[in-house]
C-alpha cells in the first residue's frame, strides 16, 4: 500500500469531490479514480459512496480517515527526524498570502526556501477572500488576527505592524480634522471586511479603547483601502508601511499621532485537524527564522544575505 495514495485519498475526502480534488492535485480525473480504486481494491472495502456531484465516507472510509490522518503525521515526523534538518525536501506546497505590506518579504523568502529545495514545487495565493484551507488543499497561510478560525488553525505570530488612521488632505479640508477620539464616529470612515465576513467597524483606538466608526463604502482589499484614502473617500486605519511614501508627500496625512498606535498582526496559520507534510515543516522552521531576521533588520526591511545566513544555520 502506497502511503502517496492514502494522501490522495485524504484529498478528496477534505474536497468532497474526485474532480475537485484532481484539479487542486493537477492530475486527470482518470488518474486519481484508479489510484482510488486500486487502494479500494487492496483494502477490499468500499471508501466512499458515489454520487453524481460529490463523493461521501462509508463507516469504513470515515474509519480510515480516521485512522491514517494521525499515521500519516507520524511518518512525516519520522522522516524529518531520519533525514536530518539539512536534508533536501521535495513535493508541493499551496501557499496563501493576505496581502499585507510585507507580501514581498514573505515572497522573497519562499523563492529562498525554493533555491535551498530544488525539487520543490510551489503555488503562491495572494487573496483577502476566504479560504478553506483544507477543502482548497492549502498547506500554509499568512493572514491577519481575526482573519481566521482560532479552533480550526494552528497559528504562530510572525510579523506585527503599527497601524494609524489616515486621511487626504482634500477629504480634511471639506469634513474638518478630528482632534478628538469621539469625533471619528462623526466622519465618513473606510470600512474593511476581514476574509471570515466580519466587517471591521469596531476599531481599536490606541491601547486600550474601542471605537464604532461608519461608512458608506467597504473594502477587502489593502490596496483599494489606500487607493479611497488618497481620493478622499473618507478616513482609513492601515498599517504605517502601507501609507508612509504617501505621507512623506503629503498625499496623506497620519491622525492622532500623539496616540500610542495599536499593534496589528499577521500570522502563519495552518490547519490543526491535518497531518503536516515534511515539507510543510520545513517550511514553517524556515519561515520563523527568516521573517524573525526581518523584523530584527529594522522598520520591515530584510536584507537578503541576513534571511538566507539566519535561514541556513537553522537547517544544519
Amino acid at each position: 500500500m502506497k502511503t502517496e495514495d492514502i494522501a490522495l485519498f485524504h484529498r478528496i475526502v477534505e474536497t468532497g469531490s474526485l474532480v475537485e480534488a484532481a484539479d487542486i492535485l493537477n492530475l486527470p480525473k482518470s488518474t486519481l479514480s484508479r489510484r482510488l480504486q486500486a487502494l479500494e481494491d487492496e483494502l477490499n472495502v468500499k471508501l466512499f459512496h458515489r454520487q453524481s456531484r460529490a463523493m461521501t465516507l462509508t463507516a469504513s472510509g470515515s474509519h480510515f480517515y480516521d485512522k491514517t490522518t494521525g499515521m500519516l503525521a507520524t511518518l512525516e515526523q519520522t522522516l524529518s527526524e531520519l533525514t536530518g534538518q539539512d536534508a533536501e525536501v521535495s513535493g508541493h506546497l499551496r501557499i496563501l498570502i493576505f496581502p499585507i505590506p510585507e507580501l514581498m518579504h514573505i515572497t522573497h523568502a519562499i523563492f529562498e526556501f525554493m533555491d535551498l529545495n530544488p525539487e520543490l514545487t510551489v503555488e503562491i495565493i495572494v487573496s483577502t477572500e476566504p479560504q478553506d484551507m483544507i477543502r482548497n488543499n492549502i498547506d500554509i497561510a499568512f493572514m491577519l488576527e481575526d482573519a481566521f478560525n482560532e479552533n480550526e488553525m494552528v497559528a504562530r505570530h510572525i510579523i506585527s505592524e503599527t497601524v494609524h488612521f489616515f486621511a487626504s488632505p482634500e477629504y480634511l479640508e471639506k469634513a474638518g480634522k478630528p482632534i478628538t477620539p469621539d469625533a471619528l464616529p462623526e466622519h465618513n470612515s473606510i470600512l474593511f471586511r476581514y476574509p471570515n465576513g466580519r466587517i471591521f467597524n469596531d476599531v481599536p483606538f490606541g491601547k486600550d479603547r474601542t471605537l464604532q466608526v461608519k461608512g458608506n463604502l467597504c473594502v477587502n482589499s489593502l490596496a483599494t483601502c489606500l487607493e479611497a484614502t488618497l481620493m478622499g473617500r473618507g478616513i482609513s486605519m492601515m498599517p504605517l508601511p502601507f501609507a508612509k511614501e504617501h505621507i512623506d508627500t503629503g498625499e496623506l496625512v497620519m491622525l492622532f499621532e500623539d496616540v500610542e498606535p495599536y499593534e496589528g498582526k499577521c500570522f502563519l496559520v495552518y490547519p490543526s485537524r491535518r497531518f503536516i507534510s515534511l515539507a510543510s515543516q520545513r517550511f514553517i522552521d524556515f519561515m520563523m527564522q527568516a521573517m524573525e531576521e526581518c523584523m530584527q533588520n529594522g522598520s520591515g526591511r530584510c536584507d537578503r544575505e541576513i534571511r538566507l545566513r539566519g535561514a541556513i544555520k537553522s537547517m544544519i
